[in-house]
């Protein structure tokens, strides 16, 4: 009888397990799909949003570059010798901001000459002190700033002056020795003896016979 028993209790207890187990399978396949247009996922590269129109909507955009270069270069120099007799020379233009120059300070007598790099800062730029440790003798020198080219350039700058200098203007304009576009090139002659003075025209110096 106790064996009878133990039996029945076990074969009501898997129709209950069973039951469960099926009704719980029913539930998970009759559950209705998640709606596909409700969220979607945006990569956080996405093109920005457009406006019904097929037109971006508005969100902040970067600032036009400078626009180019529209008057002629200008470039002014001074030159002053310094307690040691060497030449501190500085300069006024209009090329924009971050241009890279080359100054040059060319003895005429011997052809010898110092060079240094600079960069205009607010519209002035300046280099020194030029000359042997001796100091400069008496005589004439000539003074002459160049740009770098332009593929050289900051960007900012190439925006002013082109890629290859093509928006540079004015009489100071010239070809780059190597073929990298158009540079400015000017230049000033200056006597020195007690102090600089500049001459009254920039006279060209004949070799000596």
């Amino acid at each position: 009888m106790h064996e009878s028993r133990y039996r029945v209790l076990f074969l009501a207890l898997c129709l209950v397990l069973a039951g469960c187990d099926g009704s719980d399978r029913g539930e998970a396949d009759n559950a209705s799909p998640r709606p596909s247009g409700d969220v979607q996922e945006v990569p956080e590269n996405a093109s920005p949003a457009q406006n019904s129109a097929g037109q971006p909507s508005d969100e902040p955009t970067e600032p036009p570059p400078d626009v180019a270069m529209a008057d002629p270069v200008t470039v002014s120099l001074d030159a002053r010798l310094q307690s040691d007799r060497r030449m501190l020379v500085t300069g006024n233009t209009n090329l924009p901001d971050g241009t890279r120059l080359s100054v040059l300070v060319e003895r005429e007598a011997s052809g010898v000459h110092w060079q240094e790099r600079t960069t205009v800062v607010e519209g002035r730029f300046e280099v020194g002190p030029l000359g042997p440790g001796s100091g400069l003798p008496d005589g004439g020198y000539r003074l002459r700033v160049q740009t770098e080219p332009s593929s050289v350039q900051p960007r900012s700058v190439q925006q002013r002056l082109g890629e290859k200098g093509e928006h540079l203007r004015g009489s100071l304009v010239q070809d780059s020795p190597h073929g990298l576009g158009k540079v400015i090139n000017a230049g000033q002659r200056v006597l020195v003896g007690q102090e600089v003075r500049r001459t009254i025209d920039d006279v060209q110096v004949q070799e000596r016979q």
